[in-house]
């Protein structure tokens, strides 16, 4: 009887045992993706998220009378408030609100006839309430609007998800963090057509199909914020880009970019978002096939 030899069959238990290991850690690299994007979710249908947003409304100087009637300056949405509720007091950057008698709003649960609502320093906005209704004061360049929240908004109910590119580990890419020899901040267009200087925290070089890009990215707290344009915006993505948020390097001075995390911006949900646009350095002029796809409103 021939002999067999061993060695190949050892070989392929080899191979099977190489090739468990990686599915289980593509496994777990899918896991932790569709667990953040669980979460993404959740923060889109939270109070603060973008789902309820039902309107922005420009305040002028002077009084601005808002109620559910067409004849106030700041119209609320019919059924959810008053007629005639009160009137916002804007004098240059300090916002004030008047309740008239009989309707009831809280300011962190608390009863109001007059309020402080916004200075020009304030960082932590008040947030007003009327039954499903819950306001805020925004400042964009020198524009003062009133933020506008339905708690119960239909998008809320209708809302079925973002459809996402197939979760890919090539799209998590090493990359390294320029911050010498670079200007302090960078232009910053929104889609009001207003500029801003903000504050620029390094450039990201990295490699896709070993060609050299780079995205410049910007300060976000502990972490660093992209916005950025590929060659798959308004046919599969949304137009005019996407944001991406990125982890500042640890002590080894390791840094990823996953472009799986792209997301759509909060313009792709409502019309009364003011989001930020892509510098020109940040269109990227290849595809980027990972991430939030174009969201489809039902």
């Amino acid at each position: 009887m021939k002999k067999v030899n061993p060695v190949p069959a050892l070989f392929i238990l080899f191979v099977l045992l190489c090739l468990n290991g990686n599915t289980q850690t593509t496994g777990s690299y899918q896991k932790e993706i569709n667990n953040w994007h669980k979460q993404r979710i959740r923060d889109l249908k939270a109070e603060n998220g973008w789902l309820n947003l039902t309107g922005l409304l420009w305040l002028e100087q002077g009084r601005n009378n808002f109620g559910s009637a067409a004849d106030n300056q700041l119209v609320f949405p019919k059924g959810t408030i008053p007629k005639h509720a009160g009137y916002f007091y804007r004098d240059n950057d300090t916002v004030s609100m008047t309740i008239f008698t009989g309707v009831p709003v809280t300011i962190m649960g608390k009863p109001v006839n007059n309020s402080l609502l916004f200075k020009n320093d304030t960082t932590v906005p008040v947030i007003s309430a009327h039954g499903n209704l819950r306001w805020t004061i925004i400042k964009r360049g020198n524009r003062l609007a009133v933020r506008l929240r339905n708690l119960d908004h239909a998008q809320l109910r209708q809302f079925k998800g973002i459809k996402r590119f197939p979760v890919d580990t090539a799209w998590k890419i090493t990359a390294t963090l320029q911050t010498k020899h670079l200007a302090g901040t960078i232009p910053i267009t929104n889609v009001l057509g207003q500029t801003t200087h903000l504050k620029l925290a390094g450039r990201l070089h990295f490699t896709i199909n070993n060609q050299l890009y780079s995205l410049d990215a910007l300060e976000e707290g502990d972490e660093l914020f992209i916005i950025f344009a590929d060659a798959t915006n308004a046919k599969k993505t949304y137009p005019s880009g996407r944001f991406l948020y990125v982890n500042k390097p640890g002590a080894d001075g390791q840094i990823f970019i996953d472009f799986n995390k792209a997301i759509n911006p909060p313009c792709a949900f409502t019309p009364f978002a003011t989001c930020p646009l892509p510098p020109q350095q940040n269109r990227l002029p290849v595809p980027v096939t990972a991430g939030e796809q174009r969201y489809a409103h039902q």
